[in-house]
């Protein structure tokens, strides 16, 4: 297993409960994690819950560079509970019905944490038709092991969040694949914070002022990092996100958005971004002088906090970087470490280059 604590801290985040809407957990981890770390830094929240951490160049009129990574992940609400102590769920986020019947849930009720499993009719009693079918999360309930109504009542309410289970492994050659859930977006997080403890210490040599900023509720709207980039109105934002990839079998060439071991990917366009192309074209000039992977989003698709950030205020040049992943919005999300320890050379090189002033 890696040992590496950069890489243990991605498994503390992501293990993390945090759907949208209650993020609370991760960014109270985050700034223990900062305070732990005695960082020269001091945490600050806005009204949506936004977690956004200071780095001043000292320099008058420095630009400022908004570094933005969301710390919700996808997730369920509770419905409905029924007489016989099932409960019924909605998705909160983009969760596919196809990797949901059968997962180990973890609820957040009043009085904690509550498991769950997420359960449909078994094979034996569907018609063969529709066997071959997906269930619809509408048709899908959690068992949470009460005997009927009353006793699950006495443990949730209708309101409650539930997210996939914590399951977090190393695996492949060296341990140096991931899987998890939340790694779209705790590994952005992990890169934030990694970052932050490489630039404590050159403080006096930035070229502008940093803010880190923790985001909420990217998954269901993009809301918080609309609110984040109002408050700090930058020149610059660099978005660290994850980006669904079709580097399995059976795809065509054409349609893969990138390769896991390939570095970073940076986004020309999305459905919500046309990326600033100045900043592309610097990016990936300092990953060729730098020897640092790197690799060009060749789908558009997705889109992720930088929709609403570039179009705040005045305007925003805006760059997504982001770790090539499979299977997203799924129990087992797949990333490389590679792809992590590239990201964030890449970006801590980026940061110091002169020509962002």
């Amino acid at each position: 297993m890696c040992n590496n604590n950069s890489y243990e801290l991605i498994k503390k985040l992501s293990c993390t409960f945090g759907p949208s809407g209650c993020e609370r957990f991760v960014t109270k981890l985050i700034e223990e994690i900062l305070k732990s770390k005695n960082l020269p830094v001091t945490p600050k929240y806005d009204k949506l819950g936004n977690l956004t951490v200071e780095l001043k160049s000292g320099k008058e009129n420095a630009k400022k560079l908004m570094l933005s990574a969301h710390t919700d992940e996808v997730g369920f609400m509770v419905t409905e509970i029924s007489e016989s102590g099932y409960l019924k769920i909605d998705t909160v986020g983009g969760i596919s019905p196809e990797v949901v019947a059968g997962r180990h849930v973890t609820v957040l009720t009043k009085e904690g944490f509550v498991d769950g499993i997420i359960s449909s009719k078994a094979i034996h009693h569907k018609d063969r038709e529709d066997r071959l079918k997906p269930e619809k999360i509408k048709n899908l309930y959690v068992d949470i092991g009460a005997k009927d109504g009353d006793e699950a009542k006495e443990l949730c309410q209708i309101g409650d969040y539930l997210t996939f289970s914590p399951n977090f492994k190393y695996f492949g050659k060296n341990d140096r694949f991931i899987g998890s859930k939340a790694l779209d977006d705790r590994l952005g997080c992990a890169i934030l914070i990694e970052l932050l403890k490489r630039l404590k210490d050159k403080v006096d040599s930035l070229p502008l002022d940093l803010y880190f900023c923790f985001t909420t509720r990217e998954e269901v709207g993009i809301s918080g990092a609309t609110v984040a980039a109002n408050i700090i109105r930058p020149d610059y934002a660099v978005v660290l996100e994850t980006t669904a990839v079709a580097d399995i079998a059976g795809v065509p060439e054409s349609q893969k958005v990138a390769k896991l071991g390939e570095g970073g990917v940076i986004s020309l366009m999305d459905r919500s971004t046309i990326y600033d192309r100045g900043l592309i074209d610097l990016m990936l000039e300092t990953a060729k002088e730098n020897g640092i992977k790197a690799q060009i989003k060749k789908f558009v698709s997705g889109g992720n906090d930088a929709g609403h950030i570039h179009k705040s205020t005045t305007g925003v040049r805006t760059l997504a970087l982001s770790a090539p992943t499979r299977y997203l919005h799924s129990p087992n999300c797949v990333a490389s470490l590679d792809d992590y320890d590239a990201m964030l050379e890449l970006l801590y090189k980026f940061i110091l280059t002169e020509k962002l002033k």
